[in-house]
């Protein structure tokens, strides 16, 4: 196999932010397990379009045995109507959100609310194990049905907060515990809050968020809130044995 020009990724600077997967037009890469992934050399015509829009420098071009660039192969893959979208999900890219206006207030509104969220993707199986707004942070691992049951969500348990949503119920929980004590291992979050819901199931994300923190080796503060499905809640944040 002959040698050719090909981008290369190292992992140890890649922070999952995503901007390469939208500057590769070829497709070339994907983020998985928070992570830039070449997807096939085929798809890879070694220009580095990418380099420039790695905030972290994790991308160079290296000569290295490579199969050839393929652009029918590249061209069948963007026309292919089972294709997912190039580069992978672009709901999955990192991002940091900074804080935003409230919006006007709607009628019979007495004011607008301004969004919490500060950091995306929120659902556990999308999100990287390593990003810039783990470092420091006060980690908020919300039930799913939480936001929905609590009107006051945004404003009582999400500002301040880095946020992750999960069912303890319908979900995979053992890829919960690798993906969430990988996160805690890798970063130095400050403390994780458990808001779970009072129906006995969801007592599970709890339960999973002591595990992780015991994997990680690390010793993090955990404290759980209780939410009533009448919209109130029903125990605030209190210290937990992790």
């Amino acid at each position: 196999m002959p040698k050719r020009q090909i981008v290369q990724i190292d992992e140890a600077k890649c922070d999952g932010c995503g901007q390469c997967v939208t500057a590769c037009h070829e497709g070339a890469i994907a983020i998985v397990d928070g992570k830039a992934r070449l997807v096939a050399d085929t798809y890879c015509d070694g220009l580095g379009a990418c380099i420039g829009d790695c905030p972290q420098s994790a991308i160079t071009i290296v000569a290295r045995e490579a199969e050839p660039f393929d652009a029918r192969a590249v061209a069948e893959r963007q026309a292919g109507p089972r294709r997912a979208p190039a580069g992978g999900c672009p709901g999955a890219a990192v991002r940091r959100l900074g804080p935003r206006p409230a919006p006007a207030a709607g009628p019979g509104e007495r004011t607008g609310q301004a969004s919490a969220l500060a950091n995306w993707p929120v659902q556990l199986h999308l999100a990287p194990i390593q990003a810039p707004y783990y470092h420091g942070a006060r980690l908020l691992l919300a039930a799913d049905c939480v936001p929905f049951a609590l009107p006051e969500f945004h404003r009582r348990l999400l500002a301040g907060r880095t946020l992750l949503i999960g069912c303890p119920k319908l979900d995979d929980t053992s890829a919960y515990l690798e993906k969430l004590a990988a996160i805690l291992r890798c970063n130095d979050v400050a403390a994780v809050e458990v808001a779970f819901m009072e129906v006995p199931c969801c007592h599970g994300l709890a339960r999973l968020a002591a595990q992780a923190i015991r994997a990680s080796g690390k010793q993090i503060p955990l404290a759980l809130t209780k939410v009533g499905i009448g919209g109130e809640i029903l125990e605030p944040a209190q210290r937990a044995s992790a």
